[in-house]
């Protein structure tokens, strides 16, 4: 089974329910999803998920990774962790596995899409092959929020993801567990 891990900080609940609908889309591909989470804390809802550790990267098939926007870049304690990760990028422990990424912001114009493509420099940097939205995910067109081809988000309107937007992460889980599995068969 293709194992997945969805690894996250969410402050608010946002971005976990974008977590939540990338596995959905993960087991609805025949995958294993394994979420994970950093920064645990009185601030974190993430709790209810284990924190992520350096082997959870030599165990996986694929990685896709997640933020709320901070400035256009990702939560620190992400930051962190990939800062701690310098054996297995040595190691190349990622290298041509499939990676993306998915936000969520409190404004339509909060800084997702660069914060989207700060979460993907560490996903190059240790070799992965990174995995979008294509145009052909019909949600992809019809959204009045959150998503885009460079990964799955969410504008914080409401506290409950928009179906489009549900339905851009579950695609993404969807594509990149797909995109595992053929790559390892």
């Amino acid at each position: 089974m293709t194992r997945v891990v969805i690894l996250y900080y969410s402050r608010n609940g946002a971005t976990q329910q974008l977590a939540d609908a990338i596995a959905e889309g993960v087991t609805a591909a025949g995958g294993e999803a394994v979420l994970r989470s950093t920064g645990h804390g009185s601030d974190a809802v993430s709790d209810r998920d284990l924190e992520i550790e350096n082997t959870d990267l030599e165990s996986c098939d694929a990685l896709i990774l997640g933020s709320p926007t901070r400035f256009g870049h990702m939560a620190s304690s992400l930051q962190k962790f990939w800062e701690g990760t310098s054996r297995e990028w040595l190691q190349a422990t990622l290298t041509d596995k499939p990676g993306a990424v998915f936000t969520s912001s409190s404004s339509l114009h909060g800084g997702q899409e660069s914060t989207l493509l700060t979460l993907a420099l560490p996903l190059l940097h240790h070799g992965m092959m990174l995995v979008g939205i294509p145009y052909s995910e019909p949600a992809l067109h019809q959204t009045q929020s959150g998503g885009s081809p460079y990964g799955a988000s969410h504008h914080e309107h409401s506290n409950k993801l928009t179906d489009h937007e549900k339905q851009c992460a579950i695609a993404l889980g969807k594509r990149v567990t797909q995109t595992a599995s053929k790559l390892s068969s």
